[in-house]
């Protein structure tokens, strides 16, 4: 099968990216609004870009149902301030809670009952129950595609604070069995990382 995004919907090319991009890492990002209005949600469009400086991406999308920006965008664009918390299975449903489009005034730390932790280097507060949280302060915000629904936008951020907890951090790497992360797939779906398997790369070749 050959399919032309040109000749199908957004929402069409949307299911075909989300069903076969995957396992989809998640940043559960909570920001502040210029008001102090707290915001947290999350994004399956997320990874990291470069670790000197650590730097990290991820892609809010404008609403599919009328193309309007989210509020997460709006808060880093007027604080150039954001947080992204590492999602642990014990709290994905609680995760998922933040992912409807409330309007900015509500605070989906109380939503979803997660706590809000105060960070040392920027305003935006972490999530106290996240075992690893970036503090990040904005790079740039670089728009892609349309103006309307289905199109985005690609959030860089610099990394100036991780937070992780001793107890998923083992002599300088990160116990993946203690952090316990999910990954988005498609629909409803999610992904744990227990059924894992190694591959010995070469560092140079013979």
């Amino acid at each position: 099968m050959i399919i032309d995004p040109e000749n199908s919907s957004f929402q069409d090319n949307h299911k075909i990216m989300i069903g076969s991009i995957l396992p989809r890492p998640i940043a559960f990002v909570s920001t502040q609004s210029k008001d102090g209005n707290y915001n947290l949600a999350p994004f399956s469009y997320f990874n990291g870009i470069c670790s000197n400086p650590p730097s990290i991406m991820f892609a809010p999308g404008r609403r599919g149902y009328d193309g309007k920006t989210k509020d997460t965008l709006n808060n880093i664009e007027s604080t150039g301030e954001f947080v992204v918390n590492i999602v642990s299975e014990d709290f994905a449903e609680q995760m998922v809670a933040c992912a409807t489009d409330f309007e900015p005034e509500i605070n989906e730390f109380t939503v979803s009952g997660l706590t809000p932790e105060t960070c040392i280097k920027i305003s935006p507060p972490r999530v106290q129950e996240a075992r690893i949280s970036y503090e990040c302060k904005l790079n740039q915000i670089v728009p892609v595609g349309n103006e309307g629904p289905g199109g985005g936008f690609v959030v860089i951020g610099t990394v100036v604070l991780f937070h992780i907890d001793d107890e998923v951090y083992d002599d300088g790497r990160i116990n993946l069995d203690k952090l316990n992360p999910v990954g988005r797939l498609a629909g409803h779906t999610y992904s744990r990382t227990k059924d894992t398997f190694e591959i010995i790369r070469k560092i140079k070749p013979d």
